[in-house]
């Protein structure tokens, strides 16, 4: 970006804390490992005890590390209320109400087949299809589809101020975004069409004969038949999927509708973000924020810290000798060698430091809100350490 539109970019900026005050949703998303479901738990975290209101955040990532930092044994599909004494203990009176839940994918489906079934009949028919129960939330899609419609049902019920949302790493995350549009896609392919019409009328044209001929040999008649079977109860449901895919498509695109991407500073990270942000601005999405995690403090930049490195390093001997009555041990070359030890290792820091102030400055997007978080000391595994994280997401 040129030096004159990053800067007009920069002084456009708003602090994360406005960006959730102006948002319904809030989609958090980025590479793993980087502490983009921490980032998710502890922006909403945040939200509910600093701008009040009504908060859910919603986790799609497999992984169920949500529940132990929010002191919640086993979140499920159903949303619930982190306690205020969680927030107490933390020493935090909350303005608002803190809930989460976390996706189950086999009972959004059934949920989902009780809403777009177009009659009593033909909903038991699915439910009780063994092949739907067996691969129901397992085929491809599947997760990221359900996890669009999960987010859209929660919203369109108008019963939270904000929603956040924690997304599988980048590259399904784009998967996320797509899923609604694929789903439909695909139960209006032709390959399904050619699975199933053989069942809806027994005439089978010459040129797709050769087809279900190999498939019978390969797979066996009653296969088919029970995956044709499934796919003619499904397809009842098209246009409510297509319907719900245009729906939800534009509640992304809309107004209300927010993406922060997390990520660090290590270079395979850092890239795969810079990927994601732009796919959305492709998208015509609204990218509000880029949260870099575990960055390095700004102190090891400062001018002064490295004049007192340097003397640890270059002077480490005549220090050595000073400090050598003082020290228990009073062994002056051990002194000498961790001093200049001491020393190269923040001059190496500073290195590292600089690098990353550069790369933060040189970000090919310019979101609304570019957010810095340090390394912490520990691991953020209750309420007061996402607080905490959320401290440093909020800013002065």
């Amino acid at each position: 970006m040129p030096p004159r539109r990053r800067k007009e970019a920069a002084s456009r900026r708003v602090t994360l804390d406005g960006l959730l005050a102006s948002r319904e949703i809030v989609v958090a998303c980025g590479p793993g490992g980087v502490g983009k479901t921490t980032t998710a738990a502890a922006a909403a975290a945040m939200a509910a005890a600093r701008l009040g209101g009504k908060v859910l955040v919603l986790t799609v990532d497999p992984a169920r590390r949500l529940a132990d930092a929010l002191g919640l044994d086993g979140i499920g599909n159903a949303e619930r209320r982190v306690p205020a004494k969680a927030f107490e203990d933390a020493g935090t009176k909350p303005r608002g109400e803190l809930w989460a839940a976390m996706l189950d994918a086999k009972e959004s489906w059934d949920d989902l087949v009780r809403l777009h079934a177009p009659d009593a009949r033909t909903r038991d028919e699915i439910l009780s299809n063994p092949l739907y129960r067996n691969i129901a939330g397992r085929f491809v899609q599947s997760h990221d589809y359900i996890a669009m419609e999960r987010l859209f049902e929660i919203h369109s019920k108008g019963t939270y101020d904000l929603i956040v949302v924690d997304t599988p790493p980048t590259r399904n995350a784009l998967d996320f975004l797509d899923a609604p549009e694929r789903m439909a896609e695909f139960f209006s392919s032709r390959l399904l069409r050619w699975l199933i019409v053989p069942y809806r009328s027994k005439i089978v044209n010459v040129a797709s004969k050769p087809f279900y001929q190999v498939a019978d040999r390969i797979l066996g008649t009653q296969f088919l038949e029970d995956i044709a079977q499934f796919f003619i109860l499904f397809q009842s449901m098209y246009s409510g999927f297509v319907e719900r895919a245009r729906a939800v498509h534009r509640l992304m695109a809309d107004r209300r509708t927010s993406f922060i991407v997390v990520s660090t500073l290590e270079a395979v990270p850092l890239r795969e973000a810079e990927f994601f942000a732009q796919a959305l601005m492709d998208r015509r999405l609204h990218l509000g924020a880029i949260v870099l995690n575990k960055v390095l403090p700004a102190y090891l930049r400062d001018p002064q810290g490295v004049t007192v490195a340097e003397a640890f390093r270059d002077r480490s001997e005549e220090l050595a000798d000073a400090l050598a009555p003082t020290v228990r041990s009073g062994d002056a070359a051990q002194i000498r060698r961790v001093l200049a030890e001491i020393g190269q290792s923040y001059l190496d820091y500073r290195v590292v430091a600089q690098r990353e102030s550069e790369q933060q400055s040189e970000l090919a997007t310019v979101p609304e809100a570019l957010v810095s978080v340090p390394y912490f000391d520990t691991d953020v595994f209750d309420m007061a350490g996402l607080l905490r994280l959320g401290e440093q997401l909020w800013g002065p």
